[in-house]
């Protein structure tokens, strides 16, 4: 961003949560000051954060190369992970694919050795899990004995995607092999598909930047027939991992990071439900199959600039909007006040880490609170105070806090939240990807698995100038629960109260649009009853059936039952009778009669003679009777014996 002044808004000028983060990391190491993530929400200016960091407090110690024990501990986010893949077997459910199509001249040798050069770069990506009677360890192979498989098939074009979708779900051994495969398609189009699936223990969505990156450079290198001549990487995963529990400290410690953590997490949670009741369309099964799928939606260009537009009014961020939308969706749709939403942030809290593949993403649990049925612009309030206080906490990892919070173990559920939250504001990660003499179209492929109940991804695109051209979104939801349908409809509605809460954001959760277009228009068809009503009085149109006719039955009771040509008769006599008496237009004519013939035979007279006609429940106390007869002045009151 070109001339920015010591007093611009750094998210005015497009910066977000994630990109704040990274500001402050920066700070720490250039400055070593440690600012919070709330100090810079409240001081978003060049001038607020000289101030703040003049204030601040010492950085913490830094991330540097560390002497490695004999045993290499897993970092916390691995052993969750190594416990699941133990618990459930090998599985597809937390692979990170992605598909590049190739176009052009490919050379076959040097993407062979520039996969090999970036796996020895990454001690992650050459990592193998142990375990033992002292517990599980990591063990990074040597660099010579770091080899990726890269297999090459012939495939006919009709079977792409199915290899594609089934090597995306590749089950690792990760006792046996490295967490990373590759496999290059030729079809007979000439075109090369390159998928390449890493395993989550070693890399996360950010990950796949320098990756990227890394790959671009060797490829390049080798492709000239030279070897990639990049700088060493500052520290490696396993550095991060010992530098992890050196800074959290011991529980032990009251005043430890990992204490203080620990209680506000503890006092945050208390009570959180277990489990969110969410529309499904089937009960939940006893285990979790993680069977999955997804379905993609679009946020237009104009709703992505308004919701940003909303975020900067509000002193909020994209993220901040997005969530109190999914909250008042999920609170709509019946799933209480007390709305836990999980969401993954990146965890690099340490400029050192930034061009590392490795698994360092953490997750946050936010706990949004819908009662009272406030305004939205209310809710986001509470929505930041929640955010900024988690964003502060955000080194506990989330694997110790269920540990310690302990909830009723399920095979049936996530532990703490069953809906996640990602926005995905880091647009460059794969953009990087340039492979020489080659043109590169990157996709993500579905693995057809689901870790949580419900999860809702958004992507940001900005252009040149950084105007926001939409939002890529996508459910991704367990089929043990949920039809494609249903998740069609959730997309829909969550799209229509983003449009709503632009529209009018101070409008209480409980009035905001939250139906889709198809269920509006079966509502309107619904209650698309009026019809055309002939231009005629009744009295015309029963004299119109005596004639037409006479013998057709007009009225049932329990003692009589009538025909058109008896009951016009009849009212023709009263009527008369009514006339003689003055009765006409302008009068009430009150009728004092039970539900029977002759209760009808009142009513058609005197509409018959122009004037109104008023009921009287003949079981009403004979005070209300009285008050009725006073209030409208009847020139006639029209009643049998029983109830004179």
């Amino acid at each position: 961003v070109a001339d920015v002044g010591i007093d611009d808004d750094f998210f005015d000028r497009g910066g977000h949560s994630l990109s704040a983060v990274r500001l402050l990391s920066r700070v720490r190491s250039v400055l070593g000051a440690e600012i919070s993530i709330r100090t810079f929400f409240e001081n978003p200016t060049v001038a607020g954060l000289a101030v703040a960091s003049a204030r601040a407090a010492g950085a913490r110690r830094p991330l540097v190369p560390a002497e490695r024990p004999s045993r290499l501990p897993l970092s916390y986010a691995q052993q969750r992970l190594w416990f699941l893949h133990n618990l459930e077997g090998p599985s597809a459910t937390y692979n990170i694919p992605v598909t590049l199509r190739l176009t052009g001249h490919l050379d076959r040798a040097a993407l062979r050795q520039a996969l090999t050069d970036v796996v020895v770069r990454h001690e992650s990506l050459r990592t193998l899990f142990a375990e033992d009677g002292s517990g599980a360890r990591q063990v990074v192979l040597p660099a010579e004995h770091a080899r990726p498989q890269l297999k090459e098939e012939e495939t006919p074009v009709g079977e792409l995607d199915a290899r594609i979708r089934a090597v995306a779900s590749y089950a690792f051994d990760l006792r046996s092999e490295l967490p990373v495969k590759a496999w290059l398609f030729d079809t007979p189009d000439g075109v090369r598909t390159l998928t390449l699936v890493v395993h989550h223990i070693a890399g996360d969505g950010w990950s796949m930047g320098p990756l990227a990156r890394d790959l671009s450079h060797a490829y390049a290198a080798r492709s000239r027939g030279g070897a990639p001549a990049w700088e060493a990487l500052p520290v490696q995963y396993a550095d991060y991992t010992l530098w992890q529990r050196e800074i959290l400290g011991s529980e032990d410690d009251p005043e430890s990071e990992v204490s203080r953590q620990l209680a506000y997490w503890s006092t945050t949670l208390a009570e959180l439900p277990e489990e969110l009741e969410l529309p499904t369309d089937r009960p939940r099964p006893p285990s979790q199959s993680h069977e999955g799928d997804r379905v993609a939606f679009e946020v237009p260009a104009s709703l992505h600039a308004a919701l940003a537009d909303l975020a900067r009014t509000t002193r909020t961020s994209l993220f901040m909007v997005l969530q109190a939308a999914l909250a008042t969706l999920l609170h709509r749709l019946g799933a209480g006040t007390d709305i836990p939403i999980g969401t993954p942030v990146a965890g690099r809290t340490d400029t050192v880490v930034e061009d590392l593949v490795g698994f360092f993403v953490n997750t946050l649990v936010l706990r949004t609170d819908t009662s009272g049925d406030p305004g939205f612009t209310d809710l986001l309030a509470r929505v930041r105070e929640t955010d900024l206080g988690a964003y502060a906490h955000q080194d506990l990892p989330f694997e110790r806090l269920v540990e310690v919070l302990s909830p009723t173990r399920s095979l049936a559920r996530h532990p703490l939240f069953q809906v996640l939250l990602g926005l995905d504001n880091n647009q460059e990660a794969l953009d990087v990807l340039r492979l020489p003499g080659l043109t590169v179209d990157v996709r993500a492929p579905e693995t057809g698995r689901a870790k949580f109940d419900l999860a809702f991804f958004l992507e940001e695109t900005y252009g040149p100038d950084g105007t926001p051209t939409g939002l890529h979104g996508a459910v991704e939801f367990s089929t043990d629960l949920f039809d494609r349908s249903t998740a069609t409809a959730l997309a829909a509605r969550l799209l229509r109260l983003l449009g709503s809460v632009t529209d009018d954001p101070h409008r209480p959760l409980g009035d905001l649009d939250v139906m889709t277009d198809d269920e509006l228009a079966a509502l309107e068809r619904r209650n698309r009853t009026a019809h055309a009503t002939p231009p005629r009085f009744v009295p015309e149109l029963v004299e119109e059936r005596a004639a037409d006719v006479p013998h057709a039955t007009a009225v049932i009771s329990e003692t009589v039952t009538l025909s058109y040509g008896e009951l016009n008769a009849r009212a023709n006599r009263l009527a008369h009778h009514l006339a003689a008496r003055g009765v006409g237009a302008e009068d009430v004519v009150v009728i004092a009669l039970p539900r029977s013939a002759d209760m009808i035979t009142g009513l058609l007279a005197a509409l018959k003679t122009g004037a109104a006609y008023l009921t009287l429940d003949v079981k009403a106390p004979e005070q209300r009777l009285r008050a009725v007869l006073d209030d409208c002045r009847p020139a006639v009151v029209l009643t049998d014996t029983a109830h004179r």
